[in-house]
């Protein structure tokens, strides 16, 4: 590494959630180097590892602008949804939860029978409208298990009963569901293509599926995973005859209670790992290419973190080019150690007195913390 005043160091650190976002953690450490390589060119690059702060980490950091939208909510109320698009006009960035959330559905209230995804597809069609044909779409977090017919139902998608009518939302609507038909498609859902940031590799149905795995979660009972998994069997058929193409066994089909299913089956959409999708869209290896540095880090660094978590992304491509990785964190475990062996060169957790968890978390502590640290670190360099 230089030790001269015209280092150059890119900065992609995940957000310490619930307290910096990432470009506000990725300024402190800009702050931190700058106290001792006066002249030193440091760039920060937004990250995220596709779920949540995606929306705002991708389009703050990529100079876009956030749209608002009122869309139907999990429960069919409406909602206030936010979604990004990029400076580029074309590219939206949207998380499903934003719509259709396990957060915006009151803990006595969840049931995963009546809640949908169309708001999801509302978004979407927000996005349409002004213009978007690109989308990176973040699914986790989801208090649905409609297999996505709310969002194709918002879509134009004829998700019809026996009397030809709009099935009703959520799981139920599926026992409902006897014909699918495409002659209200929006024509402009052709010619969109679709990056779904999905890190589960869970089948549509059965032992593994979405009723089984995450139902539960959801507010389903016993009695209710085994029906709702015998309806999305019933979708599922319905949609190969719909489309050849659509298969449930695929890996990720049953992310978000089906969402990935009907992603892939009725849109132009590919299933990706998260941090992928982010790091190519950030285009950061353009950066880190003539980097002399690279920072990195999350919340909380610890043995899941080499599990394809957001900071290991950075650090693989830093390593493509030989570059050290520094990494920053709100607080380390003892195995973080693994991320050693995954191409962080060092780590460093920023607390620098014993402190509450929420004097910790506070904005102000944990920039100024960041920043303190950092600057030791680099003195250290500059030796």
């Amino acid at each position: 590494m230089k030790g001269n005043s015209s280092m150059k160091a890119i900065i992609a650190i995940d957000s310490l959630k619930g307290s910096l976002s990432s470009l506000q953690a990725g300024e402190a450490v800009r702050e931190g180097i700058l106290r001792v390589y006066k002249d030193a060119v440091v760039q920060v690059r937004p990250l995220a590892d596709g779920g949540e702060g995606t929306v705002e980490a991708l389009t703050i950091g990529m100079g876009g602008e956030l749209q608002t939208v009122t869309v139907t909510g999990p429960l069919g109320e409406k909602a206030e949804a936010r979604y990004g698009i990029l400076a580029d006009g074309i590219t939206a960035i949207v998380e499903m939860s934003a719509a259709a959330g396990i957060t915006m559905v009151p803990e006595e209230q969840r049931s995963p029978l009546y809640t949908t995804t169309y708001g999801v597809g509302e978004m979407i069609r927000d996005a349409i409208r002004r213009g978007c044909r690109h989308f990176i779409v973040g699914i986790g977090g989801s208090a649905t298990n409609d297999g996505g017919v709310g969002m194709l139902q918002a879509l134009g998608y004829g998700m019809l009963d026996e009397c030809s009518r709009q099935v009703s939302f959520g799981a139920q609507g599926l026992r409902e569901l006897k014909s699918i038909t495409d002659d209200s498609v929006i024509p402009e859902l052709r010619n969109c293509s679709f990056r779904i940031a999905c890190d589960v590799t869970n089948p549509l149905c059965g032992e593994t599926g979405c009723s089984a795995v995450y139902g539960p979660q959801k507010g389903a009972t016993p009695s209710m995973i085994l029906q709702m998994d015998g309806w999305l069997r019933n979708y599922a058929k319905r949609a190969a005859a719909f489309n050849p193409k659509a298969d449930p066994e695929y890996p990720g089909t049953g992310a978000a209670g089906g969402l990935g299913f009907a992603f892939l089956s009725f849109t132009n959409a590919v299933l990706e790992s998260g941090i992928n999708i982010v790091l190519d869209e950030t285009k950061l290896e353009e950066y880190v290419r003539d980097a002399d540095v690279v920072i990195t880090g999350e919340g909380r660094l610890d043995g899941q973190t080499v599990m394809g978590k957001a900071p290991i992304g950075v650090a693989k491509i830093a390593k493509k080019y030989g570059k050290p990785v520094i990494a920053f964190a709100g607080c380390v475990t003892p195995d973080a150690v693994a991320c050693n062996g995954h191409g962080i060169d060092a780590f460093f957790p920023i607390l620098r007195s014993v402190v509450t968890l929420q004097e910790a978390m506070a904005p102000l502590n944990a920039r100024k913390n960041m920043a303190d640290t950092v600057e030791q670190v680099f003195r250290l360099i500059k030796i």
